[in-house]
This record gives C-alpha cells, structure tokens and sequence, in this order.
C-alpha cells in the first residue's frame, strides 16, 4: 500500500514577525520526514515580508511545495477531505485570529484554520501582538476552547542562543513539534545536568 504523502499547511498573515513563516518553510524543505509545505502568503504578508526581509513575492513562494492564493476558496486544503497534519499560522495577526474565532472565513487562510478546527486537527497561532487588552485575551481563550493552540513566539534563552537567527530556529522548531515534526533543532530539556544528586536531594 503506498505511503501516504504528509502535508503542513504554512499560513503568513499581515502581522510583524514574517521570518517565523519563512522559517517554518526552510527548516520543512530540509526535514527528513518529508513534509510537502502548502503555503498560504496574505497580501498583506508579503508587503511586510518586503519591508522587513526584502523579499519579493516569488522569492517567498519559491519554498513552498505547492502555493495557494489567499482568495482561492477552492483550493485543496479547503476541504477537510484533504489530508493533513495541520496548519501553522505565523505570524498570526489579531485580525487573522479574530476572524478564526468568529467563524467567518472571508479568505483562504481563515476558511483553512476552520477546517483544522472542524476535523479536529493541530492548528497553532504565532500570535505576534504586545501588548493584549481583555478582548484579545477572550478571543485566545475561545480559540483554545476551540482545540487551537495559541504559542506567542516567545525566546528560549536556556538554549543560549547566539543570534537572532538561532532564537527564531528554536521556536518554530518547538512549533513543529506539535505536529510530530521531528527537526533536530529543538533540544529536550534534561534538566540542570552540573547538579549532583546531593544538590538535588537538598532542594526537595
């Protein structure tokens, strides 16, 4: 029986924060477990990508596998028919959330995000918005109710990170990990290792 093809959804809203996507789409590229990437890239994306990263639309559709217009209802990954391990959305703009949560799916990436959340499969929201009023927070919290999860892409320092690069890695690696992405770039935390037993026993 032939293998079925195992496919993330990569959507890029409009918010700061675009290298999160782009990421995701490189360290896809080079995963060992063949992940085919199906972009979705919102006009509004690829103006922030061009000012924040100076890359143009075709620079960024050229990681994706398969590329879907943010207008093309009628795409595969619409239908909850069509197989995937899910979609992560990042950045994800407080518009783009706000439209998952009502349910309203005006483009392709909020019908998507619906699609993820009826077939009760992994839809993770990098959430790049600081600060949060009370409505942002009841809409996050709806969305968790929901079966979404919310990861505000937030720095690990305990990887002692040498840049900038090796911060955004690290996150979208953990990203990933909820999808059962295996990258080898998120380490798994053991614990303090130069503790002793003794230091330990002492601290319970």
């Amino acid at each position: 029986m032939e293998q079925q093809q195992l496919r993330l959804v990569v959507g890029i809203s409009g918010a700061s924060g675009g290298i999160y996507g782009i990421r995701a789409l490189t360290i896809l590229k080079k995963c060992s477990m063949n992940i085919e990437s199906h972009l979705i890239v919102t006009r509004n994306a690829l103006i922030t990508l061009q000012q924040e990263l100076k890359m143009s639309k075709q620079s960024v559709y050229e990681l994706a596998d398969v590329v879907h217009f943010p207008q093309d209802i009628g795409a595969s990954v619409a239908s909850g028919s069509y197989p995937t391990l899910g979609m992560l959305i990042a950045p994800c703009s407080i518009r783009t959330m706000s439209e998952i949560s009502s349910g309203m799916t005006s483009s392709l990436i909020s019908r998507v995000a619906d699609v993820m959340l009826k077939e009760r499969r992994r839809l993770v929201l990098m959430i790049r918005e600081t600060p949060l009023h009370l409505g942002h927070l009841r809409t996050m919290v709806k969305l968790t109710e929901f079966g979404a999860v919310i990861m505000p892409p937030v720095p690990a320092y305990y990887t002692h990170p040498k840049t900038i690069d090796d911060v955004i890695c690290y996150t979208v690696a953990r990203a990933l990990s909820l999808f059962g992405i295996d990258t080898d770039i998120s380490p798994t935390w053991l614990g303090i290792r130069d503790r002793t037993h003794d230091n330990i026993m002492k601290l319970n």
